[in-house]
Parts: C-alpha cells; sequence; structure tokens
C-alpha cells in the first residue's frame, strides 16, 4: 500500500511517498502551495500515478501541546484533502521536522540554495517515516 506524507507550509507542500509495500520513504516532490486548488490538483495527479491509498499531513502542534494558526490550517488542509480525493487522510505530530531537516542537509553539505528546495521535501520524508515507525 502507497502512502504519500505531506508537509504543507505557508507557501509550499513537501511530498514523500513508500515504496509499493509502505515500508520506506521517498522524497518526491515539492509543490507550490499558491493556490489549494491547485496544489489539491497536483495531489491528486500524484494519488493517482502512484496509486495512493493513503494521505499523511504533517500537523505542527506547538511545543507544548497546544495548536495555533498552522496546525488550524494543517486540519483544514487535510479536511479539503478528504473531501477532494476520497481517500483516507491521518495527521501526524511534525514537532521539529523542518529543523530536524535543515540540520540533516547542512550536516551533508549541502548549499544553502541547494538546501531551500530539498528542506520541505526532507521533511515530507521524515513525517512519513515517523508515521510508517508508530504504524
Amino acid at each position: 500500500m502507497r502512502i504519500l506524507g505531506l508537509d504543507p507550509g505557508e507557501k509550499k507542500i513537501g511530498v514523500a511517498i513508500t515504496d509499493p509495500l509502505g515500508i520506506t520513504a521517498q522524497g518526491l516532490a515539492v509543490i507550490a502551495f499558491d493556490c489549494l486548488d491547485h496544489a489539491l490538483a497536483e495531489i491528486a495527479a500524484i494519488c493517482r500515478k502512484y496509486g495512493v491509498e493513503k494521505i499523511v499531513v504533517g500537523n505542527p502542534i506547538n511545543m507544548n501541546g497546544t495548536t495555533g494558526p498552522a496546525a488550524e490550517n494543517a486540519a483544514t488542509f487535510a479536511a479539503s484533502l478528504r473531501k477532494k480525493l476520497d481517500l483516507p487522510v491521518d495527521m501526524v505530530d511534525e514537532r521539529l521536522t523542518s529543523i530536524s531537516a535543515e540540520k540533516t542537509l547542512v550536516s551533508a553539505g549541502v548549499s544553502r540554495k541547494n538546501r531551500r528546495e530539498l528542506k520541505d521535501k526532507l521533511a515530507a520524508v521524515i513525517i512519513l517515516e515517523s508515521y510508517l515507525a508508530f504504524k
């Protein structure tokens, strides 16, 4: 079963996907998030292309466990995905995934320019891996 992992931000959505057996996660794409309908259409196309059966969305809960505007936006985004794609959508705590992704890229010697492009995709991979580990 293929699972899609999404890291929705204000401007971009990091996308990761599992292998066909649902065991490992790989970064797939970064989608511009300037228009919800456009982003949903791109995600729908990815789901059709890869036969995705479930979606996991990062939920940016505050460090003290409360929800703020970013978590509310992620929940709204997840609800839009459920409605548009008619697939199960789970929310996963994504505290510190972007920071973890940034640190990984810095330690790997990735240039600042390339880090900007890869950080969202790697954060989606971390979200998806944490979901797979929890499962």
